[in-house]
């Protein structure tokens, strides 16, 4: 089982480093430690960054903090029960 705090702290410091705010998930590449092969993984529950890029439904752009972004990612994986 994956421990959503976490993976919300994991996807927290993959994303802080982007400009802010963003509009779209490219602005979010430049930003991780291994590009679109950034892993996150939990438990059971293991997704790169261009993973979930496929598995969400591209969120409600554009967000002002990483902390914003990461609380969608991980609503929407829950609603998903992928965590």
């Amino acid at each position: 089982m994956a421990d959503k705090d976490d993976l919300r702290q994991q996807m927290i410091e993959a994303f802080e480093g982007a400009d802010y705010p963003i509009s779209s998930p490219m602005d979010l590449v430049p930003a991780l430690p291994d590009g679109p092969s950034t892993a996150f993984e939990s438990g059971n529950f293991s997704m790169t960054a261009m993973e979930l890029n496929t598995k969400l439904s591209g969120g409600d752009f554009p967000y002002d903090s990483a902390e914003d972004f990461v609380d969608d990612i991980v609503d929407e994986l829950e609603d998903q029960d992928l965590i």
